[in-house]
């Protein structure tokens, strides 16, 4: 949203197979107010695998997701979450960045605008580097359930 709140831009993202939730080691998605606290990935290709937060080399293709279906993909950008609601989704057993939840790039093939992720938010790598590119670091995430 712009400053007087009107909406800039949507997009269809993928949350939580296991739906929402902030405690460490549910696999859900976190709820609640977040910061954009990293941006990893600027300068690598779209498609870009990435493994612990920094680029493994390997460009993604369906042959690559084929060699390896139960891989959890992050690709082409990440947007590292950080809660902002202490006991809720920062600090103690519920901290956002502490879970590794990011913003980030999924195979396209595989997208479906569903709940399928480990906790993360996914979109369509074209979505992820365009949204890479409009925010800038701390910018204000709130996580919702629909």
């Amino acid at each position: 949203m712009d400053d007087d709140g009107a909406l800039i831009q949507r997009y269809p993202v993928s949350t939580a197979a296991n739906g929402a939730g902030e405690a460490s080691g549910s696999y859900c998605t976190p709820r609640g107010r977040h910061i954009v606290r990293a941006k990893i990935g600027a300068d690598q290709p779209i498609n870009s695998v990435f493994v612990g937060r920094r680029p493994t080399g390997e460009i993604y293709t369906p042959e690559l997701g084929r060699t390896a279906p139960g891989r959890d993909w992050i690709l082409s950008r990440i947007l590292w979450l950080s809660g902002k609601e202490v006991g809720f989704n920062r600090l103690g057993q519920c901290d956002t960045m502490r879970r590794y939840i990011y913003i980030h790039g999924t195979p396209d093939e595989l997208f479906e605008q569903a709940p399928r992720s480990h906790g993360c938010i996914r979109m369509r790598n074209r979505d992820i580097v365009e949204l890479f590119e409009q925010v800038p670091a701390y910018t204000p995430v709130e996580i919702v359930e629909a």
